[in-house]
């Protein structure tokens, strides 16, 4: 019996449900962990930072959203319990034919950024784009408007040119300082 990991479409926002619908169906069944025809079953997360209210915030996003991964053994029984719970559309494959498993090297990646979330620093949700004209509204340069040079995701900083005594000049600020124009 070789198991192997499969996507499965689900109704747009109700991944999660859906995960904790198969993980019921795992835990219900009664053969070792080793011998269960279905595995696992995940959403992959990856976390990134957004402003709620003026203040960052770091939340999950999922990176496919409308999908599951399931860890499964294929198998009629096993297509008919996937597909006979509630929220799941299709599993992900070509029309009238069996499931097409997900490829290792993308079974690794995907993984690899459930384990990674943990342990990573979450993404900046930086809201500017290059050449952008913004106002700055905090800091010593508040009231100044500017164009954004260089956008610092990394940092969360943007790099914006401000005229400064009739010259433009380079400035570095948190995005948080910005709004856009």
């Amino acid at each position: 019996m070789t198991h192997r990991w499969y996507a499965v479409q689900t109704t747009s926002g109700h991944e999660n449900k859906v995960r904790t619908l198969i993980q019921r169906k795992i835990d219900a069944d009664p053969a070792a962990a080793e011998e269960r025809r279905i595995r696992q079953a995940l959403v992959p997360t990856e976390q990134v930072v957004e402003i709620k209210n003026g203040k960052k915030v770091t939340v999950d996003r999922k990176v496919y959203p409308g999908y599951v991964l399931v860890e499964m053994a294929i198998s009629e029984e096993t297509l008919h319990t996937i597909n006979a719970i509630q929220g799941v559309i299709k599993f992900v494959g070509t029309k009238d034919r069996e499931p097409q498993p997900l490829r290792d090297d993308e079974v690794k990646r995907l993984l690899g950024i459930a384990v990674e979330e943990e342990v990573a620093a979450p993404k900046e949700e930086i809201p500017f784009l290059v050449g952008q004209a913004v106002a700055i509204t905090d800091g010593p340069f508040s009231d100044f408007n500017g164009t954004v040079e260089d956008v610092m995701a990394d940092k969360g900083k943007v790099r914006v040119s401000v005229s400064l005594f009739g010259r433009p000049t380079s400035v570095e600020l948190d995005y948080l300082q910005l709004k856009a124009h």
